[in-house]
């Protein structure tokens, strides 16, 4: 059997084989191995051009490098290296390995086949080498040929790659959450600063009206102390929420402190400025609530488990912080519980203090319940069906939220044990019933789907047997004709 090493190029058009000369040797050699890929009489004394096996149009290519960005060894490479490669017989190991650029794609080569497969820097440079003269071994390539494959299976990929699934698109989730956070801010500061602006000529209300929102409003409506009226006091019971019958609500209250304001008299130019802030103020208010129902909305469509069990805004987060929806489901249950928190826990790791207990999912409602012995225990808890309920959400083809429910009374039942003792249900227990309840839908669905299907069925059976007396009545007239 013969001895040595072979090249695994994957190329825009192709499959192709190269046998390294002088495997043995060729290991200490790099730096002359370096100096030699720009000369292609110098690096044949290193590779020798085996075979290839081209795609056999675009959507065939397409298919190969999604396979071959996943480490899957599908049938066509499957059956070019066991064509090329020597032969090896059941129970022995082969005497030569297989050099490859990805190790993923390596090991499910060694799995898979039995070649063993390297990935070492030498096999990296080699590889280099060959993609440079790749057109001059192969003459099919040559005269920017190559060049052209490569521009339509790029385009394709990178295309393959954006596209998404409409409903379930969690980009639109990082987006949303992103700019909630940052109108929350912006929302506070500017509410702030149309407090302390619109105080000097009205200090008094700035303790009568707390809501940021609700002072806006009025700012708005009130304007010069001076043109204040009942027609306005109307219009602020209505803001300001206060029934008819109540002397002493908050319009009234400010009513009176118009009367005898403390505060500077101010010029109509000054006032319409003031105004104009208030209103834009108001308006990124509604704007923030239009924002958070449409987040609501996407959770529901693209994470519905990891929205019931932790909220839409701390699970929006979660995704956001971890890239995508795909990432937080590869994630284990550890990293969900520190996620966001990674500045501390490498100030612990540094330090060689306490890491943190949790990060994000801090904001949850079931970690500000659990008491302080507990927290770290129920962090740890909540990050595993946080990690669950997301796989759930990605990998699953039909979108329901049943599971996320069903998790989120398995972390109130273990609150509960923390504080009272009683056992909480098994897991098993609990996914089981989800899913005999999913079963139970899912058949009563097909059931009513039988049902309407089978009306028309029999309407056009009772209108063939009407057919066929038709006919049978118009025989027996002719017969008798």
């Amino acid at each position: 059997m013969p001895k040595g090493a072979y090249l695994l190029y994957e190329a825009a058009a192709g499959y192709s084989l190269f046998e390294v000369i002088e495997a043995e040797e060729i290991g200490a050699k790099v730096p002359e191995v370096e100096e030699a890929i720009n000369d292609l009489k110098l690096f044949s004394k290193f590779v020798k051009y085996v075979s290839f096996v081209p795609f056999k149009d675009a959507q065939d290519a397409l298919s190969n490098i999604n396979d071959i960005s996943e480490g899957i060894v599908n049938d066509t490479l499957k059956d070019f290296l066991e064509l090329n490669l020597p032969k090896v017989k059941e129970g022995k190991k082969a005497k030569f390995w297989v050099g490859v650029s990805d190790a993923k794609l390596g090991n499910s080569i060694n799995e898979g086949l039995g070649f063993p497969c390297k990935c070492e820097e030498i096999t990296k440079e080699l590889l280099r080498g060959v993609r440079n003269h790749f057109h001059r071994f192969v003459k099919e390539l040559d005269g920017g040929n190559q060049e052209r494959a490569q521009l339509g299976l790029g385009h394709s990929y990178s295309r393959c790659k954006v596209k998404f699934n409409v409903n379930r698109n969690d980009n639109m989730i990082i987006q949303a959450i992103s700019l909630l956070d940052q109108l929350d801010k912006d929302i506070n500061t500017f509410s702030m600063r149309c407090r302390e602006w619109y105080s000097w000529h009205f200090p008094e209300m700035n303790k009568i009206v707390k809501d940021n929102f609700l002072f806006c409003r009025c700012a708005s409506l009130i304007q010069m102390r001076s043109s204040f009226d009942e027609a306005k006091l109307n219009e602020l019971k209505d803001i300001l929420m206060d029934n008819d019958e109540d002397d002493d609500g908050l319009a009234d209250q400010v009513a009176n402190a118009l009367k005898t304001s403390m505060g500077m008299d101010i010029s109509v130019v000054d006032m319409f400025n003031v105004k104009s802030f208030a209103d834009r103020v108001i308006s990124l208010t509604k704007y923030r609530h239009q924002l958070y129902e449409y987040l609501n909305d996407r959770m529901d469509r693209v994470a519905p488990n990891l929205k019931a069990l932790i909220g839409e805004v701390v699970g929006a987060r979660l995704i956001s912080h971890a890239g995508s929806l795909t990432n937080l489901a590869k994630a284990p249950a550890s990293t969900v519980q520190i996620l966001g928190a990674e500045k501390a826990l490498f100030r612990a790791l540094k330090t060689r203090g306490n890491t943190p207990k949790y990060g994000l999912i801090f904001h949850s409602s079931f970690i500000g319940r659990a008491g302080a012995k507990n927290k770290g225990r129920i962090s740890r808890y909540l990050a595993n069906k946080c990690s669950i309920a997301s796989r759930i959400d990605a990998f699953s083809e039909v979108a329901t939220k049943e599971y996320g429910e069903m998790m989120k009374s398995q972390v109130e039942e273990r609150l509960k044990f923390y504080d009272t003792g009683d056992a909480p249900r098994k897991n098993i227990d609990c996914m089981n019933e989800v899913g005999k309840s999913l079963k139970r839908s899912s058949s009563a669905m097909d059931v009513d789907n039988d049902d309407s299907d089978d009306e028309p069925k029999a309407k056009k059976k009772k209108k063939e047997k009407k057919d066929k007396k038709k006919k049978k009545k118009k025989k027996k007239k002719s017969s008798k004709d």
